[in-house]
């Protein structure tokens, strides 16, 4: 039993629940014999035309196929494509994408123009930002 629930893994409990589940009367007998058993499930309602759902047939059905060995299959190659491949090549797609905005070439710009104005000699940021004799003042209302 060690190597079935070695070589099932997660599937083992689909092995524990294939008897149904019994319940034991704690209670005196009414009769003559031993305690009451019960069925805890009630027995599934046959479809009409002898279709059977396919949760009867495999309780552990994923919706992708009706048996349960191509189903299980179809589920675990789903989830490695839509899960581990879409997060690999999503992640490595973001990032490698360009720089939004422009920020990091502003920096880098920034700090060459501050090298420069350092290896001039000049301040950082000047008394005046823009030229002022290029600019049109508005005439002095009276």
């Amino acid at each position: 039993m060690l190597t079935r629930v070695w070589r099932f893994g997660p599937c083992f409990p689909r092995l524990l629940r294939q008897t149904p589940n019994r319940c034991v009367s704690q209670s005196k007998p009414s009769g003559a014999g031993s305690a009451a058993v019960t069925e805890t499930h009630a027995p599934a309602a046959s479809a009409s035309h002898g279709e059977v759902s396919p949760y009867v047939k495999n309780p552990d059905f994923h919706g992708f196929s009706s048996d349960p060995v191509v189903d299980e299959w179809n589920m675990r190659i789903g989830f490695f494509l839509g899960i581990s491949v879409a997060l690999v090549i999503g992640g490595t797609f973001i990032h490698y994408l360009p720089d939004h905005g422009m920020r990091q070439w502003a920096r880098r710009e920034a700090e060459r123009v501050i090298q420069q104005r350092e290896r001039d000699g000049l301040p950082l940021i000047g008394e005046n930002y823009y030229d002022p004799s290029k600019i049109i003042l508005p005439a002095k209302e009276q």
